[in-house]
């Protein structure tokens, strides 16, 4: 080991050991001083419970998977009835084909506004999806169903077309 160029020496790495042992022992002092007496990670572990996305994670998913072409991602986020149809189609076309429709139907989408969940039941929002194109904006009502998992999409209103008085970048004067 001593002698290569590059490499760590005994030295160095005893070093290195000596200062990481003597950091360690500072921090638990510094923690035991401000409060710390043991550690409990049963306490921690509950504190620590994962934080299951909101209903409007899952719309934003589904828009950033349809954008990327992603179908698995996408079909993740949906469930029941509407799931299934959307697999379907995908079956009717092709992935490769599904994928594309995707990424097409997205592409002139220029931004999108999600509205606050409205709760229906324990288990079931719905949410209002605005979404912004250059000449027009379209309105839907999206309906989430929690479950193990989290918040998937299981079903939508059809889209309202929402009569805009400005397009989308027209300059302001």
């Amino acid at each position: 080991m001593t002698g290569r160029k590059g490499g760590i020496t005994k030295e160095r790495l005893a070093t290195i050991l000596t200062v990481a042992v003597l950091v360690a022992a500072l921090g638990i002092g510094l923690g035991r001083k401000t409060g710390w007496r043991s550690l409990d990670l049963r306490a921690m572990a509950h504190k620590l419970k994962p934080v299951l996305p909101e209903p409007q994670d899952t719309v934003y998913a589904v828009l950033n998977a349809a954008r990327a072409g992603d179908v698995k991602n996408y079909f993740a986020n949906y469930t029941g009835a509407m799931e299934t149809a959307l697999r379907q189609s995908m079956a009717e076309s092709g992935e490769a084909a599904f994928a594309n429709y995707l990424v097409q139907s997205n592409a002139d989408v220029k931004g999108v506004a999600v509205a606050e969940p409205q709760q229906i039941s324990e288990t079931e929002v719905k949410v209002r999806v605005e979404t912004i194109y250059q000449d027009r904006n379209q309105v839907q009502t999206m309906y989430l169903e929690k479950g193990p998992g989290g918040w998937k999409i299981s079903r939508t209103d059809a889209d309202e077309r929402v009569k805009t008085l400005i397009p989308y970048g027209t300059p302001v004067k």
